[in-house]
């Protein structure tokens, strides 16, 4: 048999692989958008569309606190006769030239409008910044609930430091994978707390001696919990 730490670094690799491997599976869920354009600062009269005059098509638009999302579905690209992105601020108008999309949904790009230029993809710096964000929340929920269940040991906490900064630091790189659109990815969040509670029942019963087992598991229990109904709330108030 496997050694309780040998153990827990196994379901930690087995964890990385899911998450490194694991496809959108769309199912019967509603379609997502083929096309979504972050704009980090979007001024409210910015409006997005795609085509020429005679077949055109307005983005649909979700703001997110920081920046808002512009988003073309399939049915919309139908309409369109071109990808000549067209941009229209009320000060300023500028057109770019997008080639045709490789995937079927979620293709991202970010829109630098200073610039004026359209990016494949999340910028690297936004990327840092957001999931550094979502696991520093994080930590300082569950240490609250950690505290509060009575550990006060220096070696439980570079334990609790060191298994949340894996776990979450695995969920929320694997999350900015995805679209940035909180009715799609609230379900693979919820998928993703599984994994990361069933490794932090063996890593803290493992890892931590402070306490009874019980009282460790009911940590990890509630704290995972708060977490999921924290995460989505986040995922529906800022960007992804």
């Amino acid at each position: 048999m496997l050694k309780p730490r040998k153990l827990f670094f196994t379901i930690v690799a087995l964890m990385v692989m899911v998450f490194a491997f694991t496809s959108t599976c769309y199912g019967n869920s509603a379609e997502p958008p083929s096309i979504l354009i972050i704009v980090s600062n979007a001024p409210d009269d910015l409006e997005i569309s795609i085509g020429s005059e005679k077949a055109i098509a307005k983005a649909h638009m979700s703001d997110k606190v920081l920046e808002k999302y512009y988003t073309f579905y399939s049915r919309d690209l139908r309409a369109a006769n071109d990808y000549i992105v067209k941009v229209n601020t009320g000060e300023s108008t500028f057109e770019v030239v997008l080639k045709e999309p490789i995937n079927t949904y979620n293709n991202i790009f970010t829109l630098d409008l200073t610039s004026q230029t359209l990016t494949p993809g999340k910028s690297l710096s936004r990327s840092i910044l957001l999931v550094s964000l979502r696991i520093a929340l994080t930590l300082l929920i569950e240490a609250f609930v950690f505290w509060l269940f009575g550990f006060r040991d220096k070696l439980s906490w570079a334990a609790f430091i060191t298994i949340n900064l894996i776990t979450q630091g695995a969920l929320n790189i694997w999350l900015n994978g995805f679209a940035p659109l909180g009715s799609y990815i609230f379900l693979t969040l919820a998928f993703g707390e599984i994994l990361v509670f069933i490794a932090e029942i063996f890593a803290f019963l493992t890892f931590i001696e402070e306490h009874r087992r019980l009282r460790t598991f009911l940590y990890v229990m509630i704290a995972n919990l708060l977490s999921l109904f924290a995460g989505g709330y986040i995922i529906t108030v800022l960007p992804i």
